[in-house]
């Protein structure tokens, strides 16, 4: 028998094991558009619904950065006010402003807003860190955003407040771009599931005691569903895409990992049209194609 065979026969089932979470967390993460549009139908806000979804999720995250705590060396003042910082941008204010936008546009649209990331990242090291911009990841970044005003004007014509809720789920996406250019230094010296456990941990702060800043305490108080959702807002759409994401870049690299994700905006479309009675049409399906080609073609840079 060819020993070549044999030897990759369990790296390709890696490999496809590695492909197989990284498109899982995909859609586990895009899912918390779904399961916030069918929290709202309960008539809460976007204040209640990030704070129950912080609820369910601190405690994993909260397990998570004790054992850090205790298994490696302990953080610097600066370190601290880094991740403090880090942690109201990246997962606070970043998940406030998309559970607002949500409240007005649809998911698919919400979707594909959130995958301009990259591009954000992109323009703002541009900008502000005078990086220079390739011919070929301006027709990237053309690509994406001629998606994005396609869907953006389809979805104009059912009436609402789409533009403010687009604003503020672009805001959202510029804020955890901002985050994922802070991070990079940090990752590299704290590690990946160090530096997210910290700063779900300060998100988690800050969206829990907004909540009773602004909230009475009766609003505690919801039906049963709204626990379950919320449930699964906190556990599968949050701490699953994130743990599962971190094993599949281990297993498969960040760059397979990431073109894995161009899933997420497929699958929230597909899934409004199944779970929310969101029409998919011909506008949509090109939109999409053309945001997933601009960021293909970033990844591929």
């Amino acid at each position: 028998m060819d020993k070549s065979i044999t030897h990759s026969a369990p790296a390709r089932a890696a490999y496809l094991g590695g492909l197989g979470i990284a498109v899982g967390g995909a859609v586990l993460f895009s899912t918390k558009a779904i399961v916030a549009k069918l929290l709202y139908r309960y008539h809460i806000d976007a204040v209640t619904l990030i704070a129950f979804r912080m609820l369910f999720s601190l405690p994993v995250f909260a397990a998570i950065a004790l054992w850090k705590m205790r298994t490696q060396p302990p953080l610097s003042n600066a370190d601290r006010l880094r991740l403090i910082g880090m942690g109201l941008v990246g997962y606070y204010l970043s998940s406030f402003l998309d559970f607002l936008g949500l409240q007005y546009i649809t998911v698919g649209l919400e979707r594909l807003i959130l995958f301009l990331t990259p591009t954000f990242v992109l323009l703002i090291s541009s900008t502000v860190l005078k990086q220079h911009i390739s011919r070929k990841q301006w027709l990237a970044l053309l690509t994406s955003y001629c998606g994005i005003v396609f869907v953006f004007l389809h979805d104009l014509q059912g009436g609402g407040n789409v533009a403010l809720g687009a604003t503020l789920v672009t805001g959202s996406a510029a804020a955890y771009a901002i985050y994922l250019l802070l991070s990079g230094e940090m990752v590299k010296r704290l590690g990946t599931l160090r530096l997210v456990s910290y700063a779900m941990c300060v998100s988690s702060a800050a969206c829990i005691g907004q909540f009773f800043l602004l909230r009475p305490v009766s609003m505690l108080v919801q039906p049963l569903p709204v626990y379950g959702l919320s449930l699964v807002n906190g556990l599968l759409c949050t701490v699953a895409p994130v743990l599962m994401t971190m094993v599949a870049v281990e297993r498969i690299g960040a760059g397979v990992a990431s073109q894995a994700g161009m899933i997420g905006p497929v699958s929230t479309l597909f899934l409004g049209a199944l779970l929310l009675g969101e029409p998919v049409t011909s506008w949509q399906l090109g939109g999409t194609a053309l945001v997933l080609a601009g960021i293909y073609l970033l990844s591929k840079k």
